[in-house]
């Protein structure tokens, strides 16, 4: 095989017959402004000089001039584009050549030359045309002429063909590190896409469901077919760098996996990839506006748990782990695919080398939420759980509606997926909850508990950034919310939802109509939802029955008792508190009627009383917090819930 430089020395073998060819028929030999410039003697002396360039380089291109897979014609052209770029005298060469020391590139027409063919040969152009299109050439000086446009070929493929590896610095924050994971090989959507691939298909489209990874897919089933892969963020993409990817492709005889395309437009990318695979991935359907081709359209499903844990096992190799710790167990209700999984087994890493080095549960899902991209963050407000299960005072009947919520979130992947119990009529995946009580008894902060429980962060909906007075708006917003809610791994909170989740009522004017429209909205989406979604309201009553036949487990939260009270009375108050002696917790629980919410809120302003009075917290301070507590529900404090405390109300 012939080396890169071994074509060079044949391609000056042709240029000093040109340049002889020119001499002997050039009409002004003696011509003084000819040699003010270039003279005859500086291109003898060129010519006659050792080829010290090509001795000392001394290396072989390792056949990839060859390995471009490029007919005869393109790699002649090509070589010619490329030799100044590779040995300066080539400069001076082609500047002689085209009777202009300024033009020192080869012009089309003088490649042609080159090459023993004449310029207008109409199959040698579109050659020179086909080098352009895939990115090996470039065709310089379009306002001249053709056969007088310089062509050069780009700096990447002179640096490939030399040896060096590193991708054309544009495609840095572009291409991904992704590779092929041996264990992706032997699944059902693997081995489709491999055969595929080895059947010919060059466009292929990846739908992807909650739990795939359609790069990673993509990455396996190229290396399955012998296809060396490159992987690309769409996110990342710019119209532009179109031909830079292609061209990345070509001098690596790979396919490219693109996506996902929910985040582009990638029409540009199509126009100009031919020849090399092209796998395409989303969570949307494909749209035919973006190419006249149509692809082969093939599913991606989510990651079998199995898999799953193996994927952990091998990401987690050489770790340090806490004893008796399963990683796939732990994350098990994360749904994350190969490559996020392996990042977020990274981040657990360093979450750990910042204490003792040892990973435990708690590093490995603060690892999967790192994997959390930041767009529901702009449209609900992020809360990372700081309460556990021994925090909440509730009747143990509620606790353990709440434990089953939990353990559904968990365990869906195995009565869903494994036990194939999935209804079919196109329903996610979700759990959906309903969690109705008067205002603070506890809804939020209960989801705030599963949340910690699952290891995931709460994502409260703010109903100002959702409901819109223009008709349509409201649904929009929400179907951005649930599109980003079903990439993230959190908990969905509706706060006050019967504001949107509504009864539809008869049809009386365009308002009804509308209304009901948004409701029917709202019930379809939430049925195709995914993901961990709770629905908090104070008036049940108000939500549309047919929202709670779609709801898994509807829990009413109830004002709490005496006893009850008295918990949340002293769990409130806390241990660092200082209290005064007569602090009387009992009559305060069994005199006052008060929500969880209401109680925590006169535990905080007695604190304050007692701070500023400079002194432990005293029956007083209670007293005046639930005297102001009172006030702001309406309420008229009376002496017979107050009793002999009634004098203290005013102090």
């Amino acid at each position: 095989m012939r080396s890169l430089l071994e074509r060079l020395a044949g391609l000056e073998h042709r240029v000093r017959q040109a340049i002889a060819d020119r001499r002997a028929t050039d009409p002004a030999p003696d011509d003084p402004f000819r040699g003010l410039y270039l003279s005859d003697e500086a291109i003898d002396a060129l010519l006659d000089s050792p080829r010290h360039p090509f001795a000392a380089a001394g290396q072989d291109s390792h056949g990839r001039l060859a390995g471009l897979g490029l007919p005869p014609l393109d790699t002649e052209l090509l070589l010619i584009a490329l030799a100044p770029d590779v040995d300066s005298r080539f400069e001076q060469f082609y500047g002689y050549l085209n009777d202009d020391v300024t033009r020192r590139r080869a012009s089309v027409g003088l490649a042609l030359r080159l090459c023993g063919l004449p310029e207008a040969e109409a199959y040698a152009r579109s050659r020179v045309d086909a080098l352009a299109e895939s990115g090996l050439l470039i065709i310089e000086d379009a306002d001249r002429p053709l056969l007088s446009r310089a062509l050069r070929a780009p700096d990447r493929v002179t640096a490939h063909l030399l040896g060096d590896d590193r991708p054309d610095a544009a495609l840095a924050s572009v291409l991904t590190s992704t590779r092929p994971e041996p264990l992706l090989a032997a699944l059902p959507d693997t081995a489709r896409l491999t055969r595929a691939l080895r059947s010919g298909a060059d466009l292929i489209y990846l739908r992807e469901r909650p739990g795939a990874s359609g790069e990673a897919l993509g990455m396996t089933a190229l290396a399955d077919a012998g296809w060396p892969g490159l992987a690309a963020d769409a996110g990342r993409y710019e119209p532009d760098l179109a031909k830079a990817l292609l061209r990345e492709a070509v001098l690596g005889s790979a396919g490219l996996v693109f996506g996902p395309v929910d985040a582009c437009d990638p029409s540009s990318l199509l126009a100009v990839f031919a020849g090399k695979p092209l796998i395409l991935y989303g969570t949307a359907g494909w749209n035919p506006q973006w190419s006249h081709r149509s692809p082969l359209t093939l599913g991606a499903d989510g990651v079998p748990a199995g898999v799953r844990a193996a994927l952990w096992r091998s990401a987690l190799e050489g770790q340090p782990l806490e004893a008796g710790l399963d990683p796939a167990a732990v994350t098990a209700h994360f749904t994350l695919g190969p490559p996020q999984i392996r990042r977020a087994a990274s981040a657990a890493a360093l979450a750990a080398s910042g204490d003792d080095g040892v990973i435990g549960a708690g590093q490995l899902r603060h690892g999967a939420r790192s994997q959390n991209a930041a767009g529901l963050e702009r449209l609900a407000r992020r809360i990372e759980p700081g309460v556990g299960w021994d925090d909440l005072v509730l009747p143990s009947q509620i606790t353990s509606q709440l434990r089953e919520l939990s353990a559904r979130a968990r365990y869906r992947d195995l009565v869903l997926d494994e036990w194939r119990m999935r209804p079919g009529g196109g329903r996610g995946r979700g759990v959906t909850a309903l969690f109705a009580g008067d205002s603070g008894t506890g809804k939020t902060m209960s989801a705030e508990v599963i949340a910690g429980s699952l290891g995931l962060d709460l994502y409260t909906v703010n109903l100002a950034t959702v409901v819109d007075k223009y008709v349509g708006e409201t649904e929009k917003n929400l179907e951005r919310i649930f599109t980003e809610a079903a990439g993230v791994n959190g908990v969905l909170l509706f706060d006050e939802a019967d504001a949107i989740f509504g009864k539809r009522s008869e049809v009386r004017d365009a308002h009804d109509r509308y209304a009901n429209m948004e409701s029917a909205y709202l019930l379809q989406r939430l049925e195709t939802f995914d993901g961990l979604a709770i629905l908090a309201t104070n008036l049940r009553a108000n939500l549309d029955e047919a929202f709670t036949r779609r709801i898994d487990i509807v829990v009413d939260f109830p004002l709490p008792d005496d006893e009850l009270r008295r918990s949340l009375w002293d769990g409130c108050l806390g241990t660092l508190l200082p209290r005064g002696t007569d602090l009387d917790l009992g009559f305060v629980a069994g005199a006052f009627e008060l929500a969880g919410g209401h109680i925590r809120s006169a535990a905080i302003t007695a604190g304050y009383l007692a701070a500023e009075a400079g002194r432990p917290v005293e029956m007083a301070d209670l007293i005046g917090a639930v005297a102001r507590e009172y006030k702001k529900l309406g309420r008229l404090c009376l002496e017979r819930e107050f009793g002999h405390y009634i004098a203290l109300v005013g102090s």
